[in-house]
């Protein structure tokens, strides 16, 4: 347990473990703890430790204001039913009106209380006050999203009066209280997971849509407010709606006012996988082609969150079954279905023509060239981009001056290059092409004195500049889109700094009018400060190449809302200049390096080299 923050031992929340003889020998010990001295902030359980249970532990009576303050400080850390022993830590009023489902506030370590802030003595036999401090890296909204925050300080206080008791006798008790909860770091990972919930692309036809992944936080095991289980709580975080930041470009299937039914706790599959959700009323509204499409974000939402995987969902109204639909039905939804062979890679070799490994996650293909004049032409190319049905590629010459589109599945004459730059250094003309899930091709030219963001239609016809109202002077040094086409990673220079940034694409009006533009840029690796490389790694995860302040290259998982994945920090490599990954998260992710040439990292393996020769490998997209 951690003693060197909280030593009012009696007034603390208890942990236990699979030793759970060893939390009690602990836990006698306590009570002799000193209660004066000096005290600093201890992160309460190792990081990434989630079978720790913490049992909340109601304040001994003749409590003093310091134990009263670390007692709720750590019971908040609790899994707590509703909270109800946090609360007696709190004045009868305080305890009816904080909120603290209202969001959560992630520090680096959990926070110092200072204090006491009144130093009157006639006043501090009657209120007192502390401060709550901290270094906040993050924070998680109502709505259950996370945002990485740019180190800040973090001060709020507590202010504590005597309250009489049911016994008549005064106790400390606080009585002004910010809403939500405030956890260090590891406190965090260990009672909160990340899990992505799934709604449409908006702005499409039911045959053309694509399911988005929007990543939330819910609780490890149950929720102290609601009682739910993790899988409850998350297809009640569905049902609610997409986050703030991807609801402008997304849609939800299921009626406006669906929930579950009440009373609601738990949701598991049965002894066939099959997994019924019982809904209210407003879902019978659903016909049957919406109901098969509510199921799929369900079953898309659940399928990584129990343990025996779901093959069915059986959505059910309030008059019985409404519809259901098998996961592999589902798979008609991904985001990623139109990729034909989603294991080829393709890369530019010596020579700057384009060649292609097909069935490479076997280890089994040859490197071949294209079809087409990317394969064989007499212009050098230095970079690739395959769209994800592997119709067309895209490639920028190796002096980074023009881009050509051409056919991967017939022979063709060279075409004219369909953008080119006037920039005069290299580094300073287009960056890698990179397509999207509907089959439009993204540029991006760093011309200093012309910057532009480009997209093509289709791969072809005049490139349309897409507006980045977020950039404030910064430049884009290259892109990533998404497979769902509604989210693009940037890396942005600024200041001496390449910074990850992920924007949502607006798509506004149809054909020749659409009107496309990126709003609403956020650091998505805020502890990076500088990104080298990027590439998306599955629905809502990046890999990423980059060096914390006067730290080493690293290679690493993160999260599109900016949290780290659980993944961590991944072997290193020397000196890499690009990465690759495709949308299967168990195929291999690769890497260009100056040192070893191409390399590959396997699930469970290590980097091992594949191509001495050769750069800009990438899967299609």
């Amino acid at each position: 347990m951690d003693t060197d923050r909280r030593r009012g031992g009696r007034g603390r929340a208890v942990r236990l473990s699979a030793l759970l003889g060893c939390g009690v020998v602990v836990l006698a010990g306590c009570g002799a703890m000193p209660v004066t001295g000096d005290v600093k902030a201890v992160d309460a359980s190792q990081p990434g430790d989630s079978q720790v249970q913490v049992y909340a532990v109601a304040p001994r009576e003749g409590a003093s204001p310091i134990e009263v303050v670390d007692g709720f400080l750590e019971s908040m850390t609790s899994d707590d039913p509703d909270f109800r022993t946090t609360r007696k830590y709190l004045t009868s009023e305080a305890a009816r009106t904080w909120q603290p489902g209202e969001g959560t506030t992630v520090l680096a370590k959990a926070p110092n209380r200072n204090g006491p802030t009144i130093h009157d003595k006639e006043r501090r036999t009657a209120e007192t006050t502390y401060t709550l401090t901290g270094e906040q890296v993050a924070a998680v909204d109502a709505q259950s999203s996370y945002r990485p925050l740019a180190p800040s300080e973090y001060s709020q206080m507590l202010h504590l009066v005597r309250e009489k008791g049911a016994d008549g006798k005064q106790e400390w008790r606080i009585d002004i209280v910010p809403d939500g909860l405030v956890l260090g770091q590891s406190d965090f990972k260990r009672l909160y997971r990340s899990v992505n919930k799934y709604y449409f692309a908006g702005g499409r036809a039911d045959d053309e849509t694509a399911l988005v992944a929007d990543p939330v936080y819910v609780r490890n095991r149950t929720d102290p407010v609601t009682r739910m289980d993790t899988a409850t709580q998350t297809v009640r975080t569905l049902l609610e709606g997409p986050s703030n930041w991807l609801r402008p470009v997304v849609d939800s299937r299921f009626p406006e006012g669906t929930a579950l039914k009440a009373g609601v706790t738990s949701l598991a599959p049965d002894d066939q996988n099959v997994l019924k959700v019982p809904l209210n009323k407003k879902a019978d509204k659903a016909g049957q082609s919406a109901c098969r499409m509510m199921a799929a974000q369900v079953l898309f939402t659940l399928r990584d969150l129990t343990s025996a995987r779901v093959g069915q969902v059986e959505l059910q109204g309030e008059r019985g079954p409404l519809c259901s639909l098998g996961a592999d039905e589902a798979e008609e939804f991904a985001a990623d279905r139109g990729s034909q062979s989603p294991d080829s890679q393709y890369f530019v070799d010596d020579k700057g023509h384009v060649q292609r490994i097909p069935g490479s996650s076997k280890g089994s293909g040859d490197p071949e060239p294209v079809t087409g004049p990317l394969g064989n032409g007499t212009v050098a190319m230095g970079s690739v981009g395959v769209a994800r049905d592997e119709q067309q590629a895209a490639a920028v010459s190796a002096d980074q001056q023009h881009l050509y589109v051409s056919s991967l599945v017939e022979e063709s004459e060279p075409a004219a290059p369909v953008v080119a730059s006037s920039a005069n250094r290299p580094e300073d003309r287009l960056s890698a092409p990179s397509w999207d899930g509907g089959g439009d091709l993204w540029v991006a030219d760093r011309n200093p004195s012309d910057p532009r963001l480009l997209r093509l239609v289709d791969g072809a016809g005049e490139p349309q500049e897409v507006s980045v109202p977020g950039l404030n002077g910064g430049r884009i040094e290259s892109l990533r889109m998404s497979a769902d086409g509604v989210r693009i990673a940037l890396r942005v220079s600024r200041d001496g700094h390449t910074t990850l940034n992920i924007g949502r694409v607006e798509r506004h009006g149809s054909g020749k009018d659409e009107q496309v533009s990126v709003e609403d840029l956020r650091q998505a690796a805020p502890q990076l400060a500088d990104v080298t490389a990027v590439s998306w790694s599955g629905r809502s995860r990046l890999v990423v190449v980059g060096k914390e302040e006067g730290g080493v290259q690293q290679v690493r998982y993160v999260q599109a809302d900016g949290s780290t994945s659980s993944s961590g920090v991944l072997p290193g490599v020397n000196q890499v200049t690009a990465v690759a990954a495709s949308d299967d998260e168990q195929l291999p992710l690769m890497a260009d390096t100056e040192s070893d040439g191409i390399v590959k990292l396997s699930p469970g393996d290590n980097w091992q080299t594949v191509l001495k020769g050769g750069s800009s490998l990438v899967y299609p997209g």
